[in-house]
């Protein structure tokens, strides 16, 4: 006797493809005892549809799930042996329903089939063969993605579920096992019951002759209903993460709950990779939704337990292959590369041919030409050549920093990054009697680097790297700024001669060899900083909310170590988008148009706040206008300032001369006077804004000091640069010069050309600087060794005599590292330990050593030459025990009573920890939001 089949129709909103639907089902050729169909409350004419070829129709409330719709279902199937399972998007092939129960009559210990899905409408393209579940939660299908029907998979199978659309099941089965689960309620059911058959040795097959194709509108987003909302993602993830939780078995859970929130980190990292935020968050609160509320999987394994009619059985050889995930994760770092690597191709090619440059063909027949080509033409490239030749020559000029480097105004490295991290998320510093003084902004880049690198490395890194990430950066936006003014672009020996002077401003002016770091580094974001600003001229608007993105993530990094950055860019923005309101008022106030540069400027404000805001509440605000590094800063005159040094460091005074006389002579030509004015109003301005500060001076007890303008001098220096650039090809691309015009512009480049050549050569012979000139403390090894057993076993150094006046310090754990000069350079002098010293070196009766202890001080230190009468003066004092030390002409004393452990201390409150924190979040979303948006999402 043939079985009794009744099919259950879940229906919501289905009208564009339940005619098609009611058809299949019409024209199966095994008979069916009855459709039931639910609808849950749809907005179209789905009910109607529903009525008219079926009859009456189960109704229940828009917000009804899949499993409490199927529930109420099963309620008017009657005594049906199967029940047959379909969706509102799913129509069967003819004979799907016949070939289903044809491996049932085969296989009667099957209690679960399913059909093989294709997709709907392409008809052809693989959906589905059964499905099981990784250990990461991601649904596996074994199918390749694009895959096409070609009979490949056509064995029938067991398998660990199959989909729900098109599921045939035994009414007794679905019902034993109570029906789909309620916590998933529209995603993952049918891999959640597939797994709870198996487990109560329910045997599920996957029938390839029978077809049905499955239009996945919901997973797809094309329909929204009130389940599944805007966060579908979040919808399927729970699902999975539920399925294991609920199911695995009671020694693999604790691994699984570890590996699943590890796992859920790992994947927003990679979905943020490609810029997908939304599902990065989906998964975060996917994970959150359930670890949050653990009643709710307790539950779901007790109810699995209670449902088992013995020891369940063994599903592990249905479940995906341990190694599964592993292998996906290595397929999208391909992916990845592989993107980038056509991308990058693709570019460069669409440049070759809008160059009107031939277009290499390979001779598919010789891959060792294929091989060979592109060396050959790197060597008969005499630009490339040079371009190598002046990154070996720089990397030779920078031979100082290989290794650990200090001297100048920049600090030995710490012995490990957690010294950094410490000193970034620490409120009260351990730095002479103790300070709030915030750690300077750009610790945290350097921590970041240096837990990767080491402290050390990371100096000599940023330091040795420093010239060719420059000429790269300036080649790159010299290039754009050039193919802006002309479609073909600058030629290649143009760029080069552009990109290397600009390259050597940080070497030339005396930021390199003064160890002036921040200025270093700033002068390396530079053109990366405003090549990224060039976005705010671009059509798209989602290309300039990226563009405004990237600028102020750029911004940001270089305000961390160049706080001047900050408040150029503040001033120039202000003058360009007033210019824009000047020249176009209509197009100026479109949000898209004053967003960007408007967020471009918010950016560091927010992303730097854990640094400026206790700056401004410490009194401490001096910081915003100086340079990284020891304090004070080089005088910087108008002179220096057109010659491009900062004070009495750098190459000679005539090679900035001569680049600001290539600038002057850049305006003559009239075909390139605007862009070479916009550079020159560019210069000015932060020749306005140096001049200005030039006059201000910060006092703070330990030092006064003027503004550090390092980076304004290399601003100044780059506008020079591109100015020469611009003009020059506006008259190499001219059309007019002839004769000795021609000349005079061939004798004009080659002066300019001398400018990176003397710059590279003086680097060269000079490059060190004051970077090998690491000062010595005359400390004795012990005492140090003393010191670093905590920031209360300080040392006590005094410096001068009595007669041209006496300074002093204390000096703790391994002493002033790079990060805390900055620190000791604005916080307020104690009064008291003041007195106590003057105290100290005036009369040997004093009780100023009693103090000591309660100061954190167990040493004290003349270095040489030591002051006789301040040496006598100390020998005599009680309290004091002479100490020796390795120069004959240094004096030390040890203070008789042991220190207080508690004399200085160093706090981190949960606040300051949480700000870094978020500090550090706000940088990872600006930094996904600079990624470019993936068509699916703008779409």
């Amino acid at each position: 006797m043939s079985p009794s089949v009744v099919a259950l129709l879940v229906s919501h909103d289905g009208a564009r493809w339940l005619p098609t639907v009611i058809d299949g089902i019409r024209s199966q050729t095994h008979p069916l005892a009855r459709v039931v169909a639910v609808d849950t409350t749809s907005r179209d004419e789905s009910p109607e549809l529903l009525a008219a070829a079926f009859g009456a129709v189960v109704t229940a409330p828009g917000g009804t799930s899949f499993p409490a719709a199927v529930r109420l279902g099963l309620e008017e199937v009657g005594d049906a042996e199967w029940v047959w399972l379909l969706h509102d998007d799913s129509t069967p092939e003819p004979g799907a329903l016949a070939a289903l129960l044809a491996a049932a009559e085969e296989d009667p210990q099957a209690d679960i089939l399913g059909p093989k899905l294709r997709e709907w409408p392409s008809l052809r393209r693989l959906l589905e063969l059964g499905v099981t579940i990784s250990g990461t939660g991601r649904r596996e299908t074994g199918l390749e993605r694009g895959e096409y029907d070609q009979g490949q998979h056509d064995e029938v199978r067991p398998v660990l579920a199959v989909n729900s659309a098109g599921m045939l099941v035994r009414r007794r089965v679905l019902e034993s096992l109570g029906g789909f689960d309620e916590q998933m309620p529209i995603f993952g059911n049918d891999i959640d019951f597939g797994w709870r058959a198996a487990a109560a040795g329910h045997r599920t097959l996957v029938v390839p002759p029978a077809v049905v194709f499955h239009a996945e509108a919901a997973h797809r987003g094309v329909r929204r209903t009130p389940l599944t909302g805007r966060h579908i993602h979040y919808q399927e993830r729970r699902a999975a993460l539920y399925t294991l939780l609920a199911n695995s078995s009671r020694a693999a859970l604790p691994w699984r709950v570890v590996r699943l929130a590890l796992g859920t980190l790992v994947r927003m990292v990679g979905l943020l990779l490609v810029r997908q935020v939304g599902q990065a968050l989906d998964e975060l609160a996917a994970l959150v939704s359930l670890y949050g509320n653990p009643r709710l999987v307790r539950r779901a394994r007790r109810d699995r337990r209670d449902r088992q009619p013995g020891e369940p059985a063994d599903v592990r050889p249905l479940l995906a292959p341990w190694w599964l995930p592993y292998r996906h994760g290595l397929d999208f770092v391909g992916d990845l590369v592989t993107a980038a690597t056509n991308q990058a191709a693709d570019v460069a090619e669409r440049r070759r041919i809008a160059r009107g440059a031939p277009v290499a063909v390979v001779d598919e027949e010789d891959p060792w030409a294929a091989e060979q080509g592109w060396v050959a033409r790197f060597l008969t490239n005499p630009v490339a050549v040079a371009g190598l030749l002046f990154v070996l020559l720089a990397l030779v000029g920078a031979r100082e920093a290989f290794g650990t480097v200090a001297g100048g105004a920049l600090s030995p490295a710490p012995a490990s990054a957690a010294q950094w991290w410490q000193l970034y998320a620490e409120a009260q510093h351990p730095l002479g009697q103790g300070t709030p003084v915030p750690a300077p902004a750009y610790l945290l880049p350097m921590a970041l680097l240096g837990s990767l690198l080491g402290p050390a490395t990371t100096v000599s890194a940023v330091l040795v790297l420093a010239t060719p990430v420059a000429f790269w950066g300036a080649w790159r936006f010299l290039r754009v700024v050039g193919r802006l003014l002309d479609p073909v672009g600058p030629p290649s020996w143009l760029l080069f001669l552009g990109a290397a002077t600009y390259a050597l401003v940080p070497a030339a002016s005396g930021a390199w060899g003064l160890g002036r770091l921040g200025v270093v580094v700033a002068a390396t974001v530079l053109p990366w900083l405003a090549h990224a600003a060039l976005g705010f001229a671009d059509p798209d608007p989602d290309r300039r909310w990226r563009a405004a993105w990237r600028t102020g993530l750029l911004l940001a990094l270089a305000a961390a170590f160049a706080p001047l950055a900050f408040w150029f860019s503040l001033v120039l923005g202000v003058l360009v988008v007033g210019a824009g309101f000047w020249i176009s008022p209509r197009s100026m106030r479109e949000r898209s148009v004053w967003g960007p540069p408007a967020t471009a400027l918010l950016c560091p404000v927010v992303l730097l706040a854990p640094w400026w805001v206790p700056l401004v509440v410490t009194g401490s605000a001096a910081a915003l206008a100086l340079d990284t590094g020891r304090l004070p800063m080089a005088f910087v005159d108008y002179r220096d300032l057109v010659t491009g040094h900062l004070g009495d460091a750098g190459a000679p005074g005539w090679l900035g001369l001569l680049l600001l006389l290539v600038a002057v002579v850049a305006l003559v030509p009239a075909r390139t006077r605007i862009p070479v004015i916009v550079c020159w109003i560019v210069a000015l301005s932060a020749s306005l804004v140096a001049l200005a500060l030039g006059f201000v001076t910060f006092e703070r007890d330990a030092v006064a000091t003027r503004a550090g303008l390092g980076f304004l001098v290399v601003v100044i220096q780059g506008g020079f640069v591109v100015a020469a650039v611009v003009a020059a090809l506006g008259a190499v691309r001219s059309q007019t010069l002839q004769g000795w015009w021609r000349r005079l512009l061939h004798a004009g480049i080659a002066v300019a050309a001398v400018v990176p050549l003397v710059g590279l050569g003086w680097f060269v012979v000079h490059g060190p600087g004051e970077l090998d000139d690491a000062p010595d403390t005359d400390i004795p090894a012990y005492m140090m060794q003393s010191a670093e057993l905590g920031p209360a076993h300080g040392i006590l150094v005094i410096e001068g005599d009595v007669e041209t006046g006496l300074t002093w310090a204390v000096q703790r754990e391994d002493g002033l590292t790079l990060g805390e000069d900055e620190i000791v350079g604005l916080m307020d002098a104690d009064r008291e330990l003041d007195a106590d010293v003057q105290e100290l070196v005036s009369s040997t009766e004093s009780g100023a050593v009693a103090t000591l202890p309660g100061h954190g001080i167990e040493h004290i230190v003349l270095p040489s030459p030591a002051d006789g009468n301040i040496a006598a003066v100390l020998d005599a004092t009680t309290g004091l025990e002479q100490a020796s030390a390795e120069d004959r002409s240094t004096r030390a004393w040890r203070v008789a009573e042991p220190v207080q452990e508690d004399a200085v201390t160093r706090t981190t409150p949960w606040w300051r920890t949480g700000l870094v924190a978020l500090q550090c979040l706000g940088i990872v979303v600006v930094a996904v939001l600079c990624a470019p948006t993936r068509r699916g999402e703008r779409r």
